[in-house]
């Protein structure tokens, strides 16, 4: 195996792009890119660029007729069919967008190809983490899946144990759907709550189809509001043991960064500093349980400028060995960039001044009138015992 990480890219991606008036601007992707040469981590990993998906990749997830109709609307976006999702308030239809769709799970495929080779120990696709589309419809802000079609191709080339832990603030919904049934895939979502937020699933009683599925399905419900110390806690009291137990052969990870603070979509109050602490986490996890087989993805993220740069900055810098100090002034250059393209300023440094982040073990004990305790109570008892584990 390659001691070299991966870093999918191609400027093409930025095509990705649902106007002006929306919330996910392809300049997140640009100024993250742009964030990751300032610190000269282009050069600590091989960036790539892989082909677009084609149809027989993308029908390993989606429905025929829905790839038929999401060109169709990328043709002339006039005509999107409403019946798939497109041509939504989430997902306006625009020129090219098969084309872009297509690329970002073309990256996301390319890149599981290469760490299930030994191409490659990990691998990074920020761009990817499209977790809401569906076999047959796209979704919050989602046409490909290129999460599922990357674990797809996994399967496809042989793998028969694959972890998807899912960070996003909103449920990974759409991954969870497609390997519903499936005992080769186990799929962990950290989100906040479905009475508060987007796509209102993610119940901890959402634990995969009744038969081989069953178990296979495990959601942490968030409160709203629940800060670093909370998350982390979570994070801790579920993932890693889950992980001990499947012994994925690879772990897929998506890390939107749209848990923090500042996020204009949601009601988490995560810091930029324990988004990195749950990066490392992963990146350990993935060494511990998958013999580094590590694919990282990107997913939501609406603070486009102060945080979702800095985010996936780190997310490159931890697979490819060279973590950024948190405390690291950030270079003059890319504020200058910040600034010519989006006439905001943008942040100093590369943590919002909370690192290290502290959190209390789940092993110390738990607080049964602590709404964050019964969140991760009510998962527990949900889905360990369906697995064989003590809740």
């Amino acid at each position: 195996m390659s001691g070299r990480a991966l870093l999918m890219w191609d400027e093409a991606v930025t095509q990705y792009d649902f106007g002006s008036e929306h919330p996910m601007d392809p300049v997140r992707l640009a100024l993250t890119m742009s964030l990751v040469r300032a610190y000269g981590l282009d050069r600590a990993v091989d960036v790539v660029a892989a082909k677009p998906a084609g149809d027989s990749t993308l029908r390993l997830v989606h429905r025929e007729d829905y790839v038929a109709a999401v060109r169709a609307a990328s043709a002339d976006p006039r005509h999107a069919d409403q019946s798939y999702g497109l041509g939504t308030v989430d997902d306006p239809a625009f020129a090219g967008m098969h084309e872009a769709s297509a690329l970002i799970a073309g990256q996301s495929v390319g890149a599981a190809e290469a760490v299930w080779r030994g191409e490659a120990a990990h691998a990074v696709n920020f761009a990817g983490g499209l977790h809401h589309a569906m076999p047959g419809a796209a979704s919050g802000f989602c046409i490909y899946n290129d999460a599922s079609l990357a674990i797809a191709r996994l399967l496809e080339l042989g793998a028969e144990r694959i972890a998807y832990v899912d960070v996003d603030v909103h449920h990974g919904d759409g991954v969870q759907a497609a390997f519903w049934e499936d005992p080769r895939v186990l799929t962990v979502s950290l989100h906040e709550h479905p009475r508060t937020l987007f796509p209102q699933t993610g119940w901890p009683e959402e634990t995969g189809a009744a038969g081989p599925g069953e178990g296979g399905a495990v959601n942490v419900a968030l409160p709203a509001g629940t800060g670093d110390a909370g998350w982390l806690r979570a994070f801790h009291a579920v993932v890693p043991e889950l992980l001990a137990d499947f012994r994925p052969q690879v772990l897929v990870t998506q890390h939107g960064a749209d848990t923090h603070f500042e996020d204009p979509l949601a009601h988490l109050a995560v810091s930029l500093d324990a988004q990195r602490a749950v990066q490392e986490a992963c990146h350990e996890l993935a060494h511990e349980y998958a013999e580094g087989r590590w694919l990282a993805l990107g997913g939501g993220g609406y603070a486009v400028v102060d945080v979702v740069p800095r985010s996936w900055t780190h997310l490159v810098g931890i697979a490819a060995h060279a973590p950024v100090d948190p405390e690291s002034v950030i270079p003059s250059s890319w504020r200058d960039e910040v600034y010519a393209r989006t006439r905001q300023l943008g942040p100093g440094r590369m943590t919002d001044g909370l690192w290290p982040v502290g959190f209390r073990d789940w092993s110390e004990g738990y607080d049964p009138a602590d709404r964050l305790d019964q969140a991760v109570l009510a998962t527990r008892k949900a889905a360990f015992p369906l697995r064989g584990m003590l809740a």
